[in-house]
């Protein structure tokens, strides 16, 4: 599974971290996660987020 950035902040969405604070749990895809998560720091919506090189 592939890490995803948010372009408005730089946090790096880690699958096998996922992001347990916000209710996701770690192996959970990018393109699995629930359509209203937004980026932990800024806010942004998934759409804002790329895939990481």
């Amino acid at each position: 599974m592939k890490n995803y950035i948010c372009e408005l902040c730089g946090y790096i969405y880690e699958p096998s971290k996922g992001d347990p604070d916000n209710g996701v749990a770690p192996g959970t895809s990018f393109n699995d996660l629930p359509e209203t998560w937004v980026c932990p720091v800024c806010g942004a919506d998934q759409s804002q987020f790329e895939e990481e090189n």
